[in-house]
């Protein structure tokens, strides 16, 4: 039997990833529980000041079934690559022709790119129009990109 979780992702600026996290995966801030105008009031009444001051920090599914997830302050930068990823399905999937898959792709990159995310690789789409054969299936599978903390996330 499967049990409920939340994400939970260590960064430098909360409020900052949970408005980007938000977008990139059709999330909702989280209101704060009945009776607190903010989630840093809530803190405050339950003695958690060390988190206090860090805006919106947590994100939910609007439709309610996919996990929470949690953006907790931590002080360490990131040093190495992620152990564990985000990819986006925003091609529409292996039956859509390349072509189609691929402008999908890269405007949810454009969209994204415009909230602080960045291409790993920018150079492999480059020259994305040199793909343009519909009948073969070419070119990059997804689009490596880095969220405005630099982890790694894929589109495909």
């Amino acid at each position: 039997m499967a049990v409920p979780y939340q994400l939970v992702i260590n960064c430098a600026d909360p409020d900052r990833q949970a408005r980007f996290w938000a977008v990139a995966l059709g999330y909702e801030l989280e209101v704060p529980p009945p009776g607190f105008a903010s989630w840093d009031d809530w803190r405050r009444e339950m003695g958690l000041l060390a988190t206090v001051g860090v805006g919106a920090d947590s994100i939910v599914d609007p439709d309610g079934k996919a996990p929470r997830i949690w953006f907790q302050v931590s002080p360490d930068g990131k040093t190495v690559p992620n152990r564990l990823h985000v990819d986006i399905h925003a091609s529409g999937g292996p039956n859509v022709p390349y072509a189609t898959r691929r402008e999908r792709m890269l405007a949810v990159a454009r969209k994204l790119c415009d909230l602080g995310a960045s291409m790993t690789d920018p150079d492999a789409w480059a020259n994305h129009d040199a793909w343009a054969n519909d009948d073969a299936d070419t070119g990059p599978y997804a689009v490596a990109m880095r969220d405005p903390e630099g982890n790694e996330f894929d589109i495909n």
